[in-house]
């Protein structure tokens, strides 16, 4: 009697017949398994293992090539969800806008600092513990009782958001666009507090300053023509000024500061295995200066009373 042929099987569907090795790990793959490769086939683990192996394409500033500008998206989303918010109950406004220091009545109300106040009344605002304000703020707008106005402001933004938002994150990736946007708002606020602590602020404005500061940078870095560019930035510095009469000019300069430094060290950094963490160590730095600038002036506040 003639001995049995052995009858070899795939090694994911071991009840499948396969004649078919994977040309590198050269197990049996079934038909459902094959992934074709630059030579034969190759079982779904091996192409994982492969693909791991295949350096990622970089923008020039270090970040993950995107089409798709998922942050903006989000960012505009939290904005617009925040100014819902706001309508269905207004109070909102008052207990998260940038306010470095106030005052809350016995009656709940809010009123302007003084140096001494009455009894029943305390403090409110950052220098009352209140950080979460330095970062809420910016997500918050004008309600529509402040007028025409009130609307204009998140509309405003939010376009400016969308049309600046996608060019900066293409190029500086999801991870790097992220951390731009949060702390050129911290820049913002910090830059508030410490030069009109009693002025309360709201607004995306600081963070669309520093992305149009990285705009400004970006282009430089990549030998853009810079003739839209400068008067893009020209727009932008008018509105400066202009913020001095209508909004908050402190909270835009910090964002746009704060932007420009960031987007430095993104574009400076050396290309090579120390790019990312100079990048990550300039914002670090720039995160904790911010930070103590805040205890600083809050320690001021506070010693007040």
């Amino acid at each position: 009697m003639e001995p049995e042929s052995a009858v070899t099987t795939c090694y994911r569907h071991p009840k499948v017949e396969s004649h078919v090795r994977c040309t590198r790990c050269e197990r049996y793959i079934c038909p459902d398994c094959m992934r074709e490769a630059a030579v034969g086939h190759q079982c779904p683990e091996c192409v994982r293992e492969g693909a791991r192996s295949v350096r990622q394409a970089r923008t020039v500033f270090g970040g993950r090539i995107t089409a798709v500008p998922l942050v903006t998206y989000i960012l505009i989303g939290l904005n617009v969800l925040a100014y819902a918010g706001e309508l269905v109950r207004p109070a909102i406004v008052d207990r998260f806008e940038m306010l470095g220091v106030g005052l809350r009545g016995p009656d709940g109300g809010h009123y302007a600092w003084q140096d001494t106040y009455p009894s029943g009344f305390h403090a409110e605002g950052v220098a009352d513990g209140e950080w979460y304000r330095l970062l809420t703020g910016a997500f918050l707008h004008l309600p529509p009782t402040e007028g025409t106005f009130g609307i204009l402001h998140i509309v405003m933004n939010m376009v400016s958001l969308w049309n600046i938002g996608r060019v900066v994150e293409v190029q500086l990736g999801r991870l790097r666009y992220a951390v731009l946007y949060l702390l050129s708002a911290l820049g913002g606020s910090v830059l508030v507090l410490l030069v009109a602590p009693t002025q309360p602020t709201l607004g995306a404005s600081g963070a669309i300053f520093g992305l149009g500061a990285a705009y400004y940078v970006m282009a430089r870095r990549l030998g853009a023509d810079m003739t839209q560019v400068n008067r893009f930035m020209g727009g932008l510095l008018l509105w400066l000024v202009m913020s001095a009469w209508l909004t908050s000019w402190q909270g835009h300069l910090g964002g746009l500061l704060a932007g420009a430094l960031v987007t430095l060290a993104y574009a400076y950094a050396p290309r090579d295995n120390r790019r990312a963490l100079v990048q990550a160590g300039v914002c670090a730095v720039l995160l904790a200066v911010l930070l103590v600038c805040t205890w600083a002036k809050v320690t001021e506040l506070t010693g007040v009373q």
